[in-house]
């Protein structure tokens, strides 16, 4: 299935690569920035395994609900030595940019698996996205990556492309961040904030981050109130267990807050994970219930809900809201 496999590789680039997206419905051109795979959340359901980062060998049979290593929790402040105090090569960020976008317009992109097996109304892309394998505004030059994007995008006239930030929005708020986001909002961007919990308890069982879950909800209500953003929620089961009831009510609470306090919600996207996780008690909620989730947050909240489901139901696929 193409949606089921987001290798980060493609010919001999470093940053950039192109990918099918359920939920953009068509090709993304990924920028990972994130190489060493650094991010200051360790999610249980992500694909990309953070355990060799925070220790010389992970334990076996290690809690899957333990608490984040103290070398990624930090990364979110300056002068760690990591996070922020990185930078990457734009010349070659570019260079890679062009090229991959090059490659799209020409139709060499669809010569070579899997995308030479895509359907027509697959082929088309929608954006440039800021993603990969750990938070991209970890990086000072978070500023000249966006404009790099954005330059791509002017140089090969794509004036539909969209510039999509994939974000937990923990650094929402710091000034660097947002000079990006001025770049974005200028490029016809797009920030999808990440908020997968609606309690305290919740959200360190999911994202296993030293952040408190008010400051996400702070952030992404600040941003929000400057322009329209996509919030984007994975639901799965833990241990065979969905999210409880009363944690879906305090999701829908988070949301109302936000919206309360000025924040513009464009889109709630409810999805679950399409990828094998690190974690192997981790394992994708039906579509049944992502439905239900999205019902209850649609007449709670009246936010226009896309509802994209696991890999075995794909041929169901519900999307109601979706633009």
């Amino acid at each position: 299935m193409y949606f089921t496999a987001h290798p980060r590789s493609f010919a001999d680039f470093r940053y950039v690569y192109p990918v099918v997206s359920r939920r953009a419905g068509g090709i993304s051109l990924g920028v990972n920035v994130n190489l060493d795979k650094r991010c200051n959340f360790r999610c249980i359901y992500c694909q990309v395994d953070r355990w060799d980062l925070a220790v010389p060998s992970a334990p076996a049979g290690r809690a899957a609900d333990s608490g984040p290593p103290e070398c990624l929790a930090g990364e979110d402040r300056p002068g760690t030595g990591m996070g922020r105090d990185r930078f990457i090569d734009l010349e070659r960020l570019a260079a890679e940019l062009e090229a991959g976008l090059r490659t799209w317009s020409s139709g060499q992109l669809f010569t070579i698996r899997p995308f030479s097996d895509l359907p027509q109304e697959l082929r088309r892309l929608n954006d440039i996205a800021l993603s990969g394998d750990g938070e991209p505004t970890l990086y000072r030059n978070f500023p000249e990556i966006v404009a790099c994007c954005a330059q791509a995008r002017r140089r090969h006239r794509l004036e539909d492309l969209k510039l999509v930030l994939i974000t937990n929005a923990s650094l929402l708020d710091q000034p660097y961040v947002q000079e990006g986001l001025a770049i974005l909002d200028q490029n016809n961007g797009e920030i999808w904030a990440k908020l997968d919990a609606g309690s305290e308890g919740y959200f360190r069982q999911v994202a296993r981050t030293a952040l408190p879950l008010d400051r996400i909800v702070r952030n992404i209500q600040q941003a929000a109130r400057v322009r329209p953003l996509v919030i984007q929620s994975l639901f799965m089961r833990i241990a065979g267990q969905g999210p409880p009831p009363e944690e879906l009510a305090a999701y829908c609470q988070r949301l109302q807050e936000i919206i309360q306090g000025g924040g513009q919600i464009k889109l709630v996207q409810i999805y679950t994970i399409a990828r094998p996780p690190a974690e192997p008690i981790v394992s994708a909620l039906p579509l049944e219930d992502l439905q239900a989730i999205a019902a209850r947050v649609r007449q709670t909240t009246g936010l226009p809900v896309a509802v994209f489901p696991g890999p075995n139901c794909f041929h169901t696929s519900s999307a109601e809201g979706r633009r």
